[in-house]
């Protein structure tokens, strides 16, 4: 072989190595990486009701329930004392008619003279209360309040009441006195009122009873 076919022999041999060698370290083909933030193919999606569910409810605030039911009741306790307040007039009404009812309420305005016990009255000779009074209602009166202590029925005409009030007078002295007063009923309610007041002066308590026509 001469020369020149050696030359090209040597050439393509080393084309044919060349083509092989490249042929052999070519890297395979690159795999496409996620998204950032894509969740892999193969992860399963989370359920549809747990993406849509609502917070739990504070620890604290009470069940919807209770609190509708609370509600209830409190407007049930409500009916009953407007209840309560209906049928007492109505008692009123049935049990003393306007045109027979006789009312008395009692008054204090007293200061060292005088310290209630007992009021007791009478109607035309026939005793129709009697009273004992605790110190706290006793001092109640003292306060300026009004307490209605009978309520009856009279018929129309003419008639006597009567009161004796019974207490501490002056030094602590056991002290009972009597007030009278003669009224005509007429048709109507009526309605009397006994007072207790100082009588400054003599430094004794004095007793009135005042007819509100």
């Amino acid at each position: 072989m001469n020369l020149k076919h050696r030359i090209v022999s040597i050439a393509v041999c080393a084309v044919l190595l060349s083509a092989g060698l490249a042929a052999g370290q070519t890297p395979p083909p690159a795999q496409a990486q996620p998204a950032a933030g894509t969740p892999p193919a193969d992860t399963p999606a989370p359920p549809a009701d747990a993406q849509a569910a609502p917070p739990p409810p504070a620890p604290d605030a009470p069940p919807p329930e209770l609190k509708t039911l609370d509600q209830e009741v409190q407007g049930l306790k409500k009916d009953v004392v407007d209840l309560n307040k209906d049928l007492f007039v109505l008692q009123e009404e049935l049990l003393f008619p306007a045109n027979t009812q006789v009312a008395l309420y009692i008054s204090m305005d007293v200061g060292t003279f005088f310290a209630l016990d007992s009021v007791t009255v009478k109607i035309d000779n026939k005793e129709v209360k009697n009273y004992l009074y605790t110190a706290r209602e006793a001092d109640a009166l003292l306060k300026g309040g009004v307490q209605q202590i009978y309520l009856g029925n009279l018929k129309v005409g003419k008639h006597e009441l009567v009161a004796f009030f019974t207490g501490k007078g002056p030094v602590e002295r056991d002290y009972k006195r009597g007030a009278t007063i003669n009224f005509d009923k007429g048709v109507g309610a009526k309605y009397l009122e006994l007072k207790i007041t100082d009588r400054v002066p003599k430094h004794q308590p004095e007793f009135m009873i005042k007819d509100w026509e």
